[in-house]
């Protein structure tokens, strides 16, 4: 071999040797994005990673404002057993004619970017450039309505569905099931037939419950709402049965319930939270509050109810299972007001004071300390512009935009081609008037739900537009700014 071959090979092997070293040492953050159905989970990931890429305009992204960010990219996930995320297929979403709306979160996802950059320091530039791994953990918020079942038995949570069934607000929806198990004997025979039949009117009950879709303290489980490969399994195969006297027999239809309450629990609840929630760095909450306003006062306490629920799910109880594997890892948590651009700019500010007010309060009330915790209101895409109509000598400020078909204001129905000009209301200045006992401020917005922007993924030059935000560069320096520096 001659030398300039081994000085070759040597130099190739080198050069292995230091991206393997890069690998082993570039950090990871892992970070968790979560929300109830329709709230933008797989919109807000496109979109941060087509931004990133694409060298999007972010101007309060420090890293990417001040010109450190070299490049963005995707790896391969370090997880086989997780799917992962359809990044290319809900991007070509937007460039379909017309534009549609990816679909929801059904299952787990991961994705990886990677970021190369310049670090901020000058100790640290004369190292090299950095390298941050991000990997973006997508699941379904229903998952987080399971939290609390880890700490009870069956006849315990039997009796609080029961309970909860029967509240104002849920009983009409429960009215089936809570006949049905009404002529019920937990002490009867074990029937499969019988679980079956319980197990059907009890998922349309919890379905039928949650409109507006904006709480999380249904008694769950959360796979009854988004079953995935669960569907028709015993796992999910049973219902709240509370006991006779002071528990179940042997062989009798509430110990087989409660048997499979107990599988739920071992194969599906603790294996997430073990496996994925318990390794999170950094956390978003997506959460459509304009539904919630929309809603009144009652859906605005079922979000505020929905937010404590979620704030447990970071604050293990002492010397409980949760305990022993959550410690305190998330240090970052974002509460996001999504489909800001339904409204106009001008209501941003208090959509986000009305969302912190809420969460302050689920703070107080879960006794949470420990991670920072943040609200903003955001559009990862935005599907509207502003404008200003007049009416008379006052003047309107409106949203413009595409109502998809069969949206309806008034006696309108839109066909999902015609752009309209809307006014969406003011929200209140007060937050305080939709918390509590103050003065009623029901249906304070009135809002559609518009197409996408059409996206071209390439121009000419062969460079990969951005999309169009509010509020996302924001959100990422919230999450990702300090590793960056």
């Amino acid at each position: 071999m001659q030398l300039s071959e081994l000085t070759g090979a040597t130099a190739d092997a080198l050069r292995n040797a230091g991206t393997a070293l890069l690998d082993l040492m570039t950090p990871t953050v892992r970070l968790g994005v979560t929300g109830l159905a329709r709230s933008g989970k797989t919109v807000f990931i496109t979109a941060l990673v087509r931004n990133l890429m694409a060298g999007g305009r972010l101007p309060f992204f420090a890293a990417m404002a001040e010109g450190r960010i070299s490049r963005a990219y995707l790896e391969p996930q370090p997880d086989d057993s997780v799917p992962r995320f359809a990044y290319e297929e809900h991007l070509a979403e937007f460039a379909k004619d017309p534009p549609q709306w990816p679909e929801s979160t059904r299952r787990i996802s991961q994705l990886r970017l990677t970021i190369e950059y310049a670090p901020a320091r000058t100790l640290r530039r004369a190292l090299g450039p950095g390298r941050l791994h991000v990997d973006i953990v997508d699941y379904p918020g229903e998952w987080l309505i399971d939290l609390p079942l880890l700490e009870l038995t069956f006849a315990e949570w039997s009796v609080r569905a029961v309970k909860e069934a029967r509240l104002p607000h849920r009983v009409a929806a429960a009215k089936d099931w809570l006949s049905f198990i009404a002529g019920l004997d937990a002490n009867a025979a074990a029937d499969e037939q019988v679980a079956l039949t319980g197990a059907g009117f009890f998922t349309r009950y919890l379905k039928a419950a949650r409109a507006p879709d904006t709480e999380l303290t249904a008694p769950g489980p959360g796979r009854f709402l988004l079953p995935g490969d669960l569907a028709d399994t015993p796992l999910i195969t049973f219902f709240p049965l509370p006991p006779l006297g002071d528990g179940y027999r042997r062989g009798t239809l509430g110990a087989m319930l409660a048997r499979r309450f107990e599988s739920y629990k071992t194969h599906v609840v603790e294996p997430f939270f073990r496996d994925h929630f318990a390794r999170l760095d950094r956390q978003i909450v997506l959460i459509d509050a304009l539904s919630a306003l929309n809603g009144g006062r009652a859906a605005v306490a079922g979000l505020q109810h929905s937010l404590e629920a979620i704030l447990k799910c970071f604050r293990p109880g002492a010397n409980t299972w949760l305990s022993r594997i959550l410690s305190r890892r998330i240090d970052r948590l974002l509460f996001a007001a999504t489909k800001a651009d339904h409204l106009h700019h001008s209501s941003h500010d208090r959509l986000e004071a009305i969302l912190r007010a809420i969460a302050d309060k689920a703070i107080a009330r879960a006794a949470f300390a420990g991670a920072e915790v943040k609200v903003m209101a955001l559009a990862a895409l935005r599907a509207t512009r502003e404008a200003e109509a007049r009416q008379g000598r006052e003047r309107l400020a409106c949203i413009v935009g595409v109502p998809l078909p069969g949206e309806r204001l008034g006696s309108k129905t839109y066909d999902g081609q015609t752009e309209a000009a809307l006014f969406p209301g003011d929200l209140p200045r007060d937050p305080g008037s939709l918390i509590g006992q103050g003065a009623g401020h029901a249906n304070a917005v009135h809002f559609l739900r518009f197409r996408p922007p059409r996206i071209t993924l390439e121009m000419p030059s062969g460079e990969e537009p951005a999309l169009p935000h509010i509020r996302l560069d924001r959100a990422i320096e919230f999450l990702l700014g300090d590793r960056l520096i």
